[in-house]
């Protein structure tokens, strides 16, 4: 449920289960103008709001334009403020990010809304957010959730749902090339061996996402990544790190993977849908667009291979948020709050095709889950979050666009370059 540059990139054909993904949580003030702004102001009380939930007035702002959706986070929002003599607004955002922006401008901000883990230091460190996140110590977040909304020490809020990477499988092509479930690659010579094997007029072996998004997983099998862990110094110019992006380049050299753009796709999904991919690597969101999209398509997805340091994936996660101004703290905790029940996470995460943020979801989830998708739930273990320090994004789509010329640009040239861009704003 994410919007940021962590999900695919081209979604015009699975725009519905893209959307789906986003939700994205807003409320305040007494309610939202026509252009689905807030539409009057509201002042800080300081701490857990003004007067607990008993006729307090939320407006819950979604990043979805699917109905379905809509009405999911309605129904919840319904039942929790009847519980809790509260009202509930749910209005679906134009542009989740400038409608913040202009809500914390103008101190006016929704109550309640979502926050990409990519951006969580930004507005913590701007002071635009009420970090409650020692309110919910009770609840069992993944640990590597935990990580990615905690800033400065403090736990800033509640992640809702997250996603991880799977080596998606084409598994029509998997059989008619002769291979079986014991070929599945576990290692990065396997998966060349694999990609190879499958690679034929028309159809690439692997097709990868040519963006940290998708190359920083062979950064992190390879024991490297782009940023240390508390993100003040930058470790992309690394042997390990330079080593992950070398595999990629090792493969596209092979002719057994490619970027999406050289076989005329937007992204992985479309080219394994399309048939001009027999693997990918994505995420969960993958199952949506694919029942949208390519509803003939058989499939199944395998964690992805070891590199030298063993396995890694990246997460994609966002939070509900509590912006700091709020006049209603007390009455929006409570409603996140009744949000993470075993049950209400599992519903959420089928309905919207992520995973449950809460490790006692964690046996239900599974259970309702066919075992050939069950691969991107065992990345929690070992889950790389995202480059979220103040002002890297400058330096990360300079990396994306470092990546995309790859192969025919030396590895050690990115991660340098990257390396010292990334200095230049940490100060290091």
């Amino acid at each position: 449920m994410t919007t940021s540059t962590h999900r695919p990139r081209i979604l015009t054909l699975g725009a519905l289960a893209a959307l789906a993904l986003v939700l994205t949580a807003c409320g305040g003030g007494q309610g939202f103008s026509d252009d689905g702004t807030t539409s009057s102001s509201s002042d800080d009380s300081g701490d857990g709001g003004s007067g607990g939930t008993e006729g307090a007035e939320l407006s819950v702002l979604v990043a979805t334009g699917d109905t379905e959706s809509l009405g999911a986070i309605q129904d919840l929002a319904d039942t929790w403020a009847e519980g809790a003599g509260a009202t509930v607004d749910v209005q679906p955002a134009s542009d989740m990010n400038q409608q913040l922006s202009q809500g914390f401008a103008a101190g006016n901000p929704p109550d309640v809304f979502w926050v990409d883990a990519s951006l969580l230091p930004t507005y913590a460190a701007a002071g635009n957010l009420w970090p409650y996140g020692d309110q919910m110590s009770d609840v069992d977040f993944y640990p590597a959730l935990v990580d990615s909304f905690t800033y400065d020490g403090e736990l800033y809020c509640a992640p809702k749902d997250f996603s991880n990477l799977g080596l998606v499988i084409n598994t029509d092509l998997w059989d008619a090339a002769g291979l079986t479930d014991d070929d599945i690659p576990t290692t990065w010579d396997e998966l060349q061996s694999v990609a190879t094997t499958l690679t034929t007029d028309g159809v690439t072996g692997l097709v990868i996402g040519d963006t940290r998004d998708r190359v920083g997983a062979f950064m992190v099998q390879a024991g490297g990544w782009i940023v240390n862990d508390d993100q003040t110094e930058m470790t992309i110019d690394t042997p390990e790190a330079i080593a992950g992006i070398t595999e990629v380049q090792e493969l596209l050299e092979s002719g057994a993977a490619a970027f999406p753009k050289a076989v005329d796709s937007g992204w992985g999904g479309e080219a394994i849908g399309t048939g001009k991919a027999a693997m990918t690597i994505e995420g969960n969101w993958f199952k949506s667009a694919a029942g949208a999209d390519y509803p003939d398509l058989n499939w199944r997805v395998a964690e992805l291979p070891e590199g030298p340091a063993g396995k890694g994936t990246l997460t994609f996660t966002q939070c509900w948020a509590i912006a700091d101004a709020s006049q209603n703290k007390e009455a929006a905790l409570d409603f996140i709050t009744s949000l993470y029940t075993p049950e209400i996470q599992v519903d959420l995460a089928n309905r919207f095709g992520v995973m449950p943020s809460i490790e006692s979801a964690r046996e239900q989830y599974v259970a309702g889950v066919p075992e050939s998708e069950q691969a991107w739930l065992a990345g929690a273990d070992y889950a790389q979050g995202p480059v979220s320090a103040v002002g890297m994004d400058p330096v990360m789509k300079e990396l994306d666009t470092l990546i995309q010329q790859l192969p025919g640009l030396a590895p050690a040239d990115i991660a340098s370059q990257t390396q010292e861009n990334g200095q230049a704003v940490l100060g290091n």
